[in-house]
């Protein structure tokens, strides 16, 4: 039999998609399974991008360009105009998703062996795409103690190498909900213009920011104008995950020209979702208000539900739609299968993301989940409710 390769064999699974068919086997046996382990907003997609798939007269579906319309970069460069980046349409790849936009980048920057610092816990995908381009993550520890702020930069200074080339943060954070403040996108500025390296900063939960806190961008920060890589979705923010398009936006030319023979070779974005893309761009400010101030809501809920079962510890995330809490178990992966296949509380139970998937040190997050605020208050409150029966009934 032909062997697989070395890195297909290294390639880490989903520990968001991992249990999907322990949740299947709990919904075919009558159980009502509670989703708190993927974020997929319920929040309406804005009607202008559905209507602009649904009223258009294409006749022939063809290739759109490898960077994505002309008329869709300049209009999300109108976009970010309003959100304090000044970019032009030339400064933005259109993707397949901000996942293809991350893969384009760590290939444009990276050779095998290199290495990427990324606080963690992070994305459990970049990962993934890490492994897939053959370079190294090497983490620097966050701490639910500190609700995962920037760690110390002589933290990662004492991790820089001679291979390492860039810092990747997410921001508003997946899976903590952190979101870095002003002086810390300064801080990680300094660090990046001191040992030449570049600053990825993935920042599709821009709008997602919470208690009158705002949200500060990597581009609009000046002298980053050759080192700063942002990562963006219109996924999470008009709740269209299944349109799969992101971008990739630098001022760095080189860096623009290098990416877009990554394009070229996947020859382009798919036109329908271009289209939804650029119609969702016309959504008025008052769907983000109403956004923002549900999710605020669903976070505040369940916070408040969380911190009342003895032994859990939660950060209070202020930003994205997530947040991590260390549950009173040694194995959380553990007790993720066990509350889908072997418990239920009046037929109905909870699916929560373990967070050792977010994590690449071993051992780190072993007691911890991650858990989405996607769902509406009621759910929310009895999906925690259902969590402190399962504990209790674990630990027996």
């Amino acid at each position: 039999m032909p062997s697989i390769s070395n890195k297909g064999k290294s390639m880490p699974q989903s520990p968001i998609r991992k249990l999907v068919p322990f949740a299947e086997a709990a919904k075919k046996n009558g159980t009502k399974v509670f989703h708190l382990n993927i974020g997929q907003p319920d929040i309406k997609t804005p009607q202008v991008a559905l209507d602009a798939v649904k009223n258009n007269t294409i006749e022939v579906l063809s290739y759109a360009r490898s960077e994505g319309s002309e008329t869709y970069r300049e209009k999300l460069a109108n976009y970010y105009a309003n959100n304090d980046i000044l970019v032009t349409a030339n400064n933005i790849i259109a993707t397949t998703g901000g996942s293809e936009a991350l893969l384009f980048t760590i290939g444009s920057i990276t050779d095998p062996g290199d290495e990427i610092i990324i606080p963690e816990p992070f994305y459990a995908n970049y990962n993934g795409f890490s492994t897939a381009s053959g370079v190294n993550v090497v983490p620097v520890i966050s701490k639910i103690e500190d609700n995962f702020a920037l760690p110390a930069i002589e933290d990662f200074e004492k991790l820089i190498t001679s291979k390492t080339k860039a810092i990747l943060i997410c921001n508003p954070g997946n899976p903590t909900g952190y979101l870095y403040s002003e002086e810390e996108i300064e801080k990680l500025k300094q660090i990046v213009l001191k040992h030449d390296l570049f600053l990825i900063a993935d920042e599709v939960y821009r709008e997602f920011a919470y208690d009158g806190e705002k949200h500060n961008s990597v581009m609009a920060l000046e002298g980053l104008e050759n080192h700063a890589i942002m990562i963006d979705s219109v996924s999470k923010r008009y709740s269209m995950c299944g349109a799969r398009i992101g971008c990739i936006v630098s001022k760095n030319e080189v860096f623009i020209n290098t990416a877009i023979k990554f394009a070229q070779a996947r020859l382009s974005p798919p036109t329908y979702a271009l289209l939804a893309s650029e119609a969702a761009l016309d959504t008025p400010q008052s769907y983000f208000d109403d956004v923002i101030e549900e999710y605020e809501e669903r976070r505040n809920t369940l916070i408040s539900e969380l911190e009342k079962i003895p032994g859990v510890t939660v950060a209070n995330p202020k930003g994205a739609f997530y947040c991590v809490a260390q549950l009173p178990v040694e194995n959380t992966d553990d007790f993720a299968q066990w509350i889908l296949e072997s418990f239920h509380h009046n037929n109905e139970t909870v699916m929560v993301a373990p967070a050792s998937g977010f994590y690449s040190t071993e051992g780190e997050g072993k007691n911890q989940v991650r858990i989405a605020y996607v769902l509406n208050k009621t759910d929310l409150k009895r999906s925690v409710e259902i969590l402190q029966i399962a504990l209790e009934a674990y630990k027996k």
